[in-house]
């Protein structure tokens, strides 16, 4: 969960005992949570979710006798429905008196968004016999690669909630005109191109939007409140720097009438330009990585990979011994970057592996045979050294 500056209080007052309201689409009535905790170090909020949906509640008195909902579905084996969300009440939620705290256990859970409801609807799908309940109705996960021939199918069809992630490349009217009652859009690239994105201010109803690691936009295709009077969650990173601090200034004083916001990593032109073949680029930002270590980080795979591809280039005679000796370097040469400084992780880790595997793919006129073993004999060589 992106870290935001620390405050004293969240944006719209809520307290500990807080009763909150919302419509809940899922279930087609208004449900209901308590807030059992604040964290001003992580600006996160303790939600406890009740046994309780119905008519628009005006105060506590409305909800009756109130109890912690109790999730029994899938493999929940009895535990409350009890998640830390970013602690900006959103704009669709309303405090509608205190009770005593039902439940002063702490939460070890976390979520970056509120879904106060879903877990009823599941819980009720599940004791109604629908064992198969996992998903919402109209909601969507796809690739970027299923995602044209998605809209081609399904044109017109009720979607209102639609993840994709490895977008190479989207036209937002397109999408837009497929989809006009989207609630909750995420899009997900790899340096990818987003087209028209000034188009998704026609999605009136959007409640979520998130964008990461997609290009294409400037501060003219900016998201407007008026436009998207229900949006309560906006999160972007790694986005060109024009559109993300248009977007910031925009939707900052958005935060106290309950729309969470997360901007991080805007990218320069240049940068983009730079980091176009960098399968570290991710690490440029990222909270635990200092700048140094990804500039040294950054040299060396470069220096890993012109060798691999040097060794590629030559005739094949001592291919193996010379590709496991660059494995060992490898490793060898992250595991004195990560020394004092254990910034390699098990995200950092896979990307790291990754990294190294993709190399001979780039390599001209080799067989599939001779790709397949060149990685695994750099895998060879960095399984023997490396401590990460």
């Amino acid at each position: 969960m992106p870290r935001r500056q620390v405050t004293a209080h969240p944006p719209r007052p809520i307290a500990p005992g807080d009763v909150v309201a919302c419509f809940a689409d899922e279930l087609g009535e208004w449900s209901a949570a308590q807030i059992t905790d604040l964290n001003v170090s992580w600006q996160t909020a303790g939600v406890l979710e009740l046994d309780w949906s119905g008519p628009e509640p005006e105060s506590v008195a409305d909800l009756g006798r109130v109890s912690p909902l109790v999730r029994t579905h899938h493999a929940w084996a009895g535990t409350a429905s009890h998640t830390n969300y970013p602690w900006v009440l959103p704009r669709s939620c309303k405090v509608i008196g205190s009770l005593p705290l039902l439940r002063e256990t702490r939460s070890d859970a976390y979520s970056s968004d509120w879904k106060v409801g879903m877990q009823l609807s599941l819980q009720r799908q599940w004791d109604r016999g629908d064992r198969d309940a996992k998903g919402l109705a109209g909601e969507v996960k796809l690739d970027g690669s299923q995602l044209d021939a998605f809209i081609v199918e399904n044109r017109g069809a009720d979607i209102r909630s639609l993840k994709v992630e490895d977008v190479r490349a989207l036209d937002c009217a397109r999408l837009v005109e497929a989809f006009p009652r989207l609630k909750d859009l995420i899009l997900g690239g790899r340096l990818g191109t987003l087209e028209n994105a000034i188009s998704l201010n026609r999605l009136s109803s959007l409640k979520a939007l998130g964008i990461s690691k997609l290009f294409g936009m400037t501060k003219s295709d900016c998201l407007l409140p008026d436009a998207v009077p229900a949006l309560e969650w906006l999160v972007l990173h790694s986005v060109p720097r024009e559109y993300g601090s248009a977007m910031r200034s925009v939707w900052a004083p958005e935060l106290t009438k309950g729309c969470f916001l997360a901007i991080t990593a805007l990218r320069s032109p240049e940068w983009l330009a730079e980091n176009i073949d960098n399968p570290l680029r991710d690490w440029d930002g990222r909270e635990h990585i200092s700048a140094a270590k990804f500039r040294k980080s950054v040299a060396q795979y470069k220096a890993t990979r012109r060798a691999v591809l040097g060794v590629l280039a030559d005739p094949p005679d001592d291919r193996k011994a010379r590709l496991i000796d660059l494995g060992r370097e490898y490793g060898t040469a992250f595991n004195k970057l990560a020394r004092g400084d254990d910034f390699i992780e098990t995200e950092e880790r896979e990307e790291l592996f990754a990294a190294l595997m993709a190399i001979p793919d780039t390599a001209a006129s080799l067989s599939d045979e001779a790709t397949e073993a060149a990685a695994g004999w750099l895998a060879q060589g960095l399984e023997e050294t490396r401590d990460w």
